[in-house]
């Protein structure tokens, strides 16, 4: 059994007669995925912050960097591909548009994505005093609807 099809059915044991009456599949199994990635990557950011970054200013010399946001740096390419191929082969299995497209149209959502992510971050964290962590996770929840929007209507329209 392929991986895409045992996670599909493991997120279609939880699509309950319940939820089929207030949520459709797609949008239950995008749901799922997201959580999933979101999950991974507060995990991630929260390894990356705390032991690999060490809550450290890191000076390149040209530019120094805070530990929230170097964290979010590491951390975006993990939650990309991951995201993308979640989206790909478990959300969006219908879609007929080409992996190249589709990648380059996920690539530009996520750029957007980074952005909101960016500024919610600079936000939080340093003009409101919200610690990095619970910043990271409020970012990626505000983040998320951006994201559905942009993957049902774009990027991985059928």
């Amino acid at each position: 059994m392929k991986l895409s099809s045992l996670i599909t059915n493991t997120i279609d044991l939880f699509y309950i007669p319940v939820v089929r009456r207030f949520v459709p599949q797609q949008i239950f199994r995008y749901g799922a995925c997201g959580a999933l990635n979101m999950s991974l990557d507060a995990v991630w950011y929260f390894v990356i912050y705390n032991f690999i970054v060490a809550k450290e200013f890191v000076d390149f010399g040209f530019v120094v960097v805070s530990p929230h946001i170097l964290s979010l740096i590491i951390v975006f390419p993990i939650t990309f591909f991951n995201g993308f191929w979640l989206n790909r082969h478990v959300a969006f299995r219908t879609t007929h548009i080409s992996g190249v497209s589709q990648a380059v149209k996920y690539l530009l959502s996520v750029v957007g994505s980074l952005a909101i992510n960016y500024i919610a971050m600079k936000l939080l964290v340093e003009h409101f005093n919200i610690w990095a962590t619970p910043s990271k996770v409020i970012t990626t929840l505000i983040t998320s609807l951006y994201s559905y929007l942009m993957g049902r209507y774009v990027v991985f329209k059928g």
